[in-house]
Formats: structure tokens, C-alpha cells, sequence
């Protein structure tokens, strides 16, 4: 059974972005990461705004990891960005590790390239690193298809929240459902996370071009 939430919440995103970006996920859209898995590809360094290379499994925290896939240039992400922000930020406040991964080729778009995401960093007042995902495979071993698009582990490394960050991406007044700000509330005490799988809406990942 469908459930009216997230079709509601469905019908109401599409409306908060142009047609433009009103973007379907590709055919060869790589699986998600299954509710309870690690993060992949952990190890794997990552060049920060900060100039500094950063990893998954070092940005880990004592309660918990966030990871979000996100960009400079989508719609999607600019309607959520504050509240992106405002949770990431608790997130990282509560002992819950954060970190936030560019997987955009800036090549298909200006806007999604480092000093622009310099640029963002500093206007949302992010207080956790925002890093590039320079082969886009990072992205590819989540299964992650769009931005925004997160990933919260609990203490154990172990996946507990996938999707989209609320239930109404074009007015943050009229949310009802706040997925990953409750989700991030339980993981932060140790507790089992209310709803823990959404569908990821926004502008389908513009992935690098993959070694032939």
C-alpha cells in the first residue's frame, strides 16, 4: 500500500522546482545501500573546501555519521539548503558525525565546482565539511541518485535513515514531517529512528564519466 505521506509530499516537491530540473533517475541508476549496511567506500580520501583530504570513516562520529550528497546548483537543494545546514550543524552539535560530498561533474555545470562550493559554505554557515566526490564513485557505491539525497549511520556504522530530508522541499513553514532532523534527534539519544526510508526527490546526479 502506497503511503499518502510520501505521495502527497511527492506531488507537492515536484511543484517547488522548474520543469527543468524536474529530472527522472537514469536506467542504469546504480541500487541504494540497504537499511543497516556500512558505509562504503570509507576509506577513500576526499578533498575538502578546507583544502585538507578527508575520509568517510574519519569524519565518523561517536554517536552516529551523516553523510549528504548534495551540490551548489540544483533547485532541490537550494529550497532545502537552510535546513540542510540547521540539521547538519545539530547533527555535528549532538556528537553525530557529518559530512557533506559533492559528486557533480562541474563540467556539465559551472556552478557546481569548488570555489562555488566555497562560496556556499560560507553563506549557510556550515560548521562540518563540505568535500568533493572527484570520481563520482563514492556516490555510485551508495546507490545515490539525486541531490540531496542522505545517509544517516548509527553508533554501530550501520544505516538507519536514507532519503530526503522532509516532506515539503518548497516552503519549510509547511512541513509535517521532519525525517532526517527526528531521525538525527534518535540516533544523537540511542534510539531506534522512527521512519527510516524516503524517496530521495531532486536533480538526479551529474555524475562523472566513469574510466573506460
Amino acid at each position: 500500500m502506497r503511503n499518502p505521506l510520501l505521495t502527497a509530499f511527492a506531488l507537492s516537491a515536484l511543484l517547488a522546482v522548474p520543469a527543468s530540473a524536474q529530472e527522472t533517475a537514469a536506467p542504469t541508476a546504480p541500487t541504494a545501500l540497504e537499511l543497516g549496511a556500512s558505509a562504503p567506500m570509507a576509506d577513500v580520501p576526499m578533498q575538502g573546501i578546507d583544502g585538507k583530504s578527508l575520509t568517510i570513516a574519519k569524519a565518523t562520529g561517536k554517536k552516529g555519521t551523516l553523510v549528504i550528497f548534495t551540490c551548489n546548483a540544483c533547485p532541490w537543494v537550494k529550497n532545502w539548503e537552510t535546513r540542510i545546514a540547521e540539521v547538519g550543524n545539530a547533527a555535528a552539535k549532538s556528537g553525530i558525525g557529518v559530512i557533506a560530498i559533492n559528486p557533480n561533474d562541474p563540467a556539465q555545470n559551472a556552478e557546481d565546482g569548488f570555489d562555488e562550493m566555497k562560496k556556499r559554505a560560507k553563506k549557510l554557515g556550515l560548521r562540518f565539511p563540505y568535500v568533493v566526490d572527484a570520481s563520482s564513485d563514492i556516490a555510485r557505491a551508495f546507490g545515490a541518485t539525486r541531490t540531496p539525497e542522505v545517509f544517516l549511520f548509527d553508533a554501530k556504522g550501520k544505516l538507519v535513515y536514507h532519503g530526503a530530508i522532509d516532506d515539503n522541499a518548497r516552503d519549510a513553514k509547511a512541513v509535517e514531517a521532519r525525517w532526517l532532523s527526528d531521525a538525527v534527534v534518535a540516533v544523537a539519544a540511542g534510539k531506534p529512528v522512527g521512519e527510516s526510508k524516503t524517496k530521495a526527490l531532486g536533480c538526479t546526479i551529474k555524475f562523472r564519466k566513469t574510466a573506460s
